[in-house]
């Protein structure tokens, strides 16, 4: 399974679909990142943007059945 935007999203797919890559919760992964940004002073924010940028899209016919 490729590394893909998600369409469960908050604000860009980006922490929606690093949970589905990794086979995790979203929210779990919204936490984790949440927490490592605010110890990582705001470092985060700029890797997010970049994550936004680089990864495609999940299309909706684009369904998996593994």
């Amino acid at each position: 399974m490729a590394l893909q935007l998600s369409t469960n999203r908050r604000i860009g797919g980006v922490c929606g679909g690093l949970a589905a890559w990794l086979g995790w919760d979203p929210t779990l992964v919204r936490i984790l990142y949440t927490l490592l940004t605010i110890f990582t002073a705001f470092s985060g924010l700029i890797v997010y943007l970049l994550l936004w940028i680089i990864m495609p899209r999940e299309s909706q016919g684009n369904q998996r059945s593994d």
